[in-house]
């Protein structure tokens, strides 16, 4: 498709239908990470990150059957990249939210995307952005009696941030490289194999009918669904218009964590979320506006 056209798409029907997918994808991620807590406990972070990883593969292999051996050496290289980045950013951010509360995780891993976004446009005043930021996870890091931030748990969130400004490049462009959803299938495939020697020590704790159940329709909220929501919506829309949605994660996450697990916020964490949401909307604004 001309780059002409494509702006036309976007600029039309594509836009609204973008953000309702985000949307979509954002509340699947972060309740689906909140339903999560029961498996994590049960099972652990990495075994509950594999069987997800493996059944989700499996599902969209079945619906899509790629054409593996037709695939050129570019293509194998963008689904390698995009499944190992799928893999550590679950298994870190699982293994955080194991340990901190999410809501605290989410606005860790926004962190990593806010540095990389603000230093490729130059610094300078742009700066204020990740500072906001940061304040905003130290006011969330407190919850009005004491610190909650584990630091092993922060580790692993800081690692999915990472991940998770690593994964929104390699999404769209492995989207572009493949049709249809072959791209996601094929990187899902790799993500699964990067986890397996994480998660098979104890997975013969969840080969059993309850198990496997909770496996199977966690693995529809994340990744499944999400990932395909976000991969059909970046063909829709701009990367900033969706750089900007995804802003609103963290909040979601806050909201996903009081609603599902019962983890309360004091008004200084609510204000910590704000600044978070803002320092990421903030920095993705202003990638278009004035140097």
């Amino acid at each position: 498709m001309a780059d002409g056209q494509l702006a036309g798409r976007t600029g039309n029907a594509g836009l609204p239908l973008g953000v309702l997918l985000c949307l979509a994808s954002m509340s699947s991620i972060q309740f689906g990470s909140a339903f999560s807590a029961t498996a994590i406990s049960a099972y652990g972070p990495s075994t509950t990150t594999f069987f997800r990883l493996l059944m989700a593969a499996a599902a969209l292999a079945v619906i899509v059957r790629p054409p593996v051996r037709s695939y050129s050496r570019a293509q194998w290289k963008s689904a390698l990249a995009l499944g190992a980045t799928m893999a550590v950013m679950t298994l870190c951010f699982f293994a955080a939210i194991d340990r901190i509360p999410l809501g605290l995780a989410v606005a860790i891993e926004f962190l990593g995307p806010l540095a990389v976004a603000t230093w490729s446009l130059g610094g300078g005043w742009r700066l204020v952005w990740p500072l906001a930021a940061f304040v905003g996870v130290v006011l969330l890091s407190h919850d009005g009696e004491g610190w909650i931030g584990d630091p092993a748990g922060v580790l692993f969130a800081c690692g999915a941030g990472i991940g998770w400004g690593t994964y929104i490049v390699l999404m769209k462009k492995t989207g572009a490289m493949f049709r249809g959803l072959e791209g996601l299938s094929m990187s899902l495939l790799v993500a699964a194999a990067v986890a397996a020697p994480f998660g098979l020590p104890r997975a013969q704790e969840a080969l059993n009918p309850e198990g496997l159940g909770m496996m199977l329709g966690l693995a529809v909220l994340v990744p499944l669904l999400p990932y395909a929501l976000e991969m059909i919506a970046l063909r829709r829309m701009p990367m900033s218009a969706f750089g900007i949605l995804m802003s609103l994660e963290p909040a979601l996450g806050a909201l996903a964590g009081f609603l599902v697990l019962g983890q309360p916020m004091t008004p200084f964490q609510i204000l910590g979320t704000g600044l978070v949401v803002a320092a990421s909307a903030g920095v993705t604004s202003s990638a278009n506006g004035p140097a």
